[in-house]
């Protein structure tokens, strides 16, 4: 019978949904991760995730594209929209850049191919969540931008972004890259420092996800001008300390 010390040792785990309508691969990633200190639980398809949702709310969603009962990008984006910085990891067959490019457009924070190396997962996931809680040990506060017209707001304790007062929702990997910039203005940071500081990889076919982001980015900070692009070199935040 689980004691209260093991409901304790719950709490205090990692919650992860896996998202995999193959039972060999699903129970086999669940597996994997419970022996890596993570509380693991699968759904095999968009029916079972969603009520999932109803009841907890997971720290990770590891999601497949391929589902018997819909599409896992489109319950990507319905969750984001209730969820925004959940952060999300596709593990899908669909290994074509322009559907890695969609996957991070949507707000994803990882995508991995298969066949995939179950070790590799791990690794992706405990750095996902090194950067989550390095970001939430912050002891900065807020900081104040300008440009001619418009201020930006960044509060980097409660990882709220405003203009002119009006709140602003970023994805997690969103939101990491727009501190990060803001950080080092007005240096040009280019796309592989992005890469490496911001999702801990720097493989040069994951340059247009810098890409993909900055554009999501942009159409988000508005109004105002603030992600100048150094072409051929990367970006710089333009946007002044107030």
């Amino acid at each position: 019978m689980p004691t209260a010390l093991h409901y304790a040792k719950l709490r205090d785990m990692k919650l992860v949904y896996v998202v995999e309508d193959h039972d060999v691969i699903r129970n086999g990633v669940v597996q994997y991760l419970a022996i890596s200190g993570y509380e693991a639980v699968g759904q095999k398809n968009i029916e079972e995730v969603r009520a999932a949702f109803e009841d907890r709310v997971p720290d990770l969603l590891i999601q497949d594209v391929m589902l018997p009962d819909g599409d896992g990008f489109a319950f990507v984006k319905e969750i984001k929209q209730r969820f925004p910085r959940l952060p999300v990891i596709f593990l899908t067959a669909r290994t074509e850049e322009s559907d890695r490019i969609l996957g991070f457009e949507l707000g994803a924070d990882d995508y991995i191919s298969k066949p995939f190396s179950p070790k590799e997962l791990v690794l992706r996931i405990q750095a996902l969540f090194r950067r989550i809680d390095e970001s939430d040990d912050s002891t900065d506060n807020v900081f104040s931008y300008k440009d001619e017209d418009n201020v930006l707001m960044i509060d980097d304790n409660e990882h709220i972004l405003s203009i002119n007062g009006t709140p602003i929702s970023l994805t997690a990997a969103e939101w990491r890259i727009v501190f990060y910039l803001a950080s080092n203005a007005p240096n040009l940071i280019t796309r592989s420092q992005i890469l490496e500081e911001c999702f801990d990889y720097s493989f040069e076919s994951y340059e247009r996800v810098v890409d993909t982001h900055i554009k999501n980015i942009r159409a988000k900070l508005k109004p105002g001008s603030w992600i100048d692009t150094v072409r051929g070199y990367g970006y710089r935040f333009s946007g002044k300390k107030a």
